[in-house]
Parts: C-alpha cells; sequence; structure tokens
C-alpha cells in the first residue's frame, strides 16, 4: 500500500475531517496548464489528486470527462504524458498522494512491469483501473506489491456481499464507492443513502472510503463529508475548464477546489448547526 495515502488518510482521521479527491485529466486542456492545476490543487484543498489519463473509449465516463478525454487527446496527451506529469508534479510535491485512473488498454499496451517501474519512478501512488476487475488483476498487482503502490477498486449501489468480499480481496489506498449506478457527472445519490452506504462498507473493511459520481456542489459535498473518509470530484472541475476562456483554465478551477474543499472542511463542525 502506499505509505504516502495511508498517511494523508491517517492524518484526515487524526483532523476529525473527510478529505477532498480532486480529479482532472492529464493534458487538459494541454499539457502546461494542466501542470499548472496540479501544481496549485494542494494549496488551493486538495488532499489527494486523483489523474486521469485519456482514453479513446472512457465507457464509465459521462459528457464532460468524455470531452476531457477527447481533449487531452488533441493536444498529445497519452499515459506515457500522464506520467511526465505526475514526475513534474512530485518534483515540486512530497507529500500530496496522487494517483492515476483510467482504463486498462493503455496500460496492457506499456506491460504490467514497465507500468509498475513507470510509476515508481513518476513518484504516483496507485491506480484505478475502471474496467480491470479483480479477477483479472493479478499479474498487476504481483508488480505493484514490489514497488509499493495501490490498486484501488470501486464499489457501487449494485455491489452486493459477495461481490464486496472479492472487491476488498488485494484492494489498498481506500475503497472508492461509486454513489450511484451509471457513469460519472451522474446525479448525485441522497445523504440518507450514502450514509447508509458508507456505514455498510465501513463494516466490510477497514480501508478509508471515498465517496464520488455527481458531486458538483458544496451541499453534496458537505453531505458526504459527514460519513464519509473522503469526497471525490471530477466533472465539476473539468466543466470549468470547458468553461473557460483562454488562459483562465487554472484560475477557474482552483477557485471550484477552494470552495469545495471548504465545505468538505468544515462539514462535521457544522453538523448539527441550525441553518
Amino acid at each position: 500500500m502506499s505509505a504516502r495515502l495511508a498517511s494523508r488518510f491517517a492524518a484526515l482521521k487524526r483532523e476529525g475531517r473527510a478529505g477532498l479527491v480532486a480529479y482532472v485529466m492529464a493534458s487538459d486542456p494541454d499539457h502546461e496548464t494542466c501542470f499548472e492545476i496540479l501544481r496549485g490543487l494542494p494549496s488551493a484543498g486538495a488532499d489527494v489528486i486523483e489523474l486521469g489519463f485519456p482514453f479513446t473509449d472512457p465507457m464509465a465516463d459521462g459528457p464532460s470527462i468524455q470531452k476531457a478525454a477527447l481533449r487531452a487527446l488533441k493536444a498529445g496527451g497519452s499515459l506515457k504524458h500522464t506520467l511526465d506529469l505526475a514526475r513534474r508534479f512530485r518534483e515540486t510535491d512530497q507529500d500530496t498522494p496522487l494517483i492515476l485512473m483510467g482504463y486498462a488498454n493503455p496500460i496492457e499496451s506499456m506491460g504490467y512491469d514497465a507500468f509498475s517501474e513507470a510509476m515508481q519512478a513518476s513518484g504516483a501512488d496507485g491506480v484505478i483501473i475502471v474496467d480491470l476487475p479483480p479477477e483479472e488483476d493479478g499479474p498487476l498487482r504481483a508488480a505493484f506489491a514490489a514497488h509499493g503502490l495501490s490498486i484501488i477498486r470501486l464499489a457501487t449501489p449494485t455491489t452486493d456481499d459477495n461481490r464486496l468480499t472479492k472487491v476488498l480481496d488485494g484492494a489498498s489506498g481506500f475503497l472508492y464507492y461509486a454513489s450511484v449506478a451509471g457513469v460519472t457527472g451522474a446525479n448525485a445519490a441522497t445523504g440518507d443513502a450514502v450514509r447508509a452506504a458508507v456505514s455498510r462498507l465501513k463494516r466490510a473493511t477497514q480501508l478509508p472510503v471515498a465517496v464520488g459520481f455527481g458531486v458538483r456542489e458544496p451541499a453534496a459535498a458537505q453531505e458526504i463529508a459527514r460519513t464519509a473518509d473522503a469526497v471525490v470530484v471530477g466533472s465539476a472541475f473539468v466543466d470549468e475548464i470547458a468553461a473557460a476562456p483562454a488562459g483562465q483554465a487554472a484560475d477557474r478551477v482552483l477557485r471550484k477546489v477552494r470552495i469545495l474543499s471548504e465545505a468538505v472542511r468544515t462539514a462535521r463542525a457544522l453538523e448539527g448547526t441550525p441553518a
């Protein structure tokens, strides 16, 4: 398991608050703007960074991230460029966990051993591979184990107890709960549904539970942060890039990160406070 992820979630627990996991697509809208965003995320309030690598068929992603992938590919984005962005980020920040998220095909093209070595060299901490189920990730898990890297697994509202056992076998870093069945950017689940799901997952694992999919505004982030260990936000940041005039993408994304980070950080302190 990644030491950075373990350290960060332990620190969040000591502070008595949830963390913000901020997703951006590598090379969106271009390599240098993306690096500017990455470099600014920690000071804006991101506790963990999730860096997507562009793929031509992002089947689990909604329109916002699909469009981000197309912009990134047009700008020359690739898994290799994503690892390079991670390496450049790590030169400026030794503490903030950074994980990659994407699809199996580019990794399989590189080869599991080569990918694991490139991950370690870049300073990345782990990966979420949307279309590589637990039954098929044994070789990657073995390659990762040699480098202290985490494989982060996904659970959904349709993950029953039998399936959850398989999802958790070999998982590390944290468990990512996709709170709605569907694609990224879909409508957020209700607070009651998230509370019940997080409670169930915590009975099954000691891993931190991060909740995402459909979280766009402070109220939704705050609601989730009351029970989850972290809140994952992606489409809301990607949409800021899409809407930004030339040269303003980084400022717009980081402003949105600060707003959502404040909501997440204060959620438990405000619990029970009259509206």
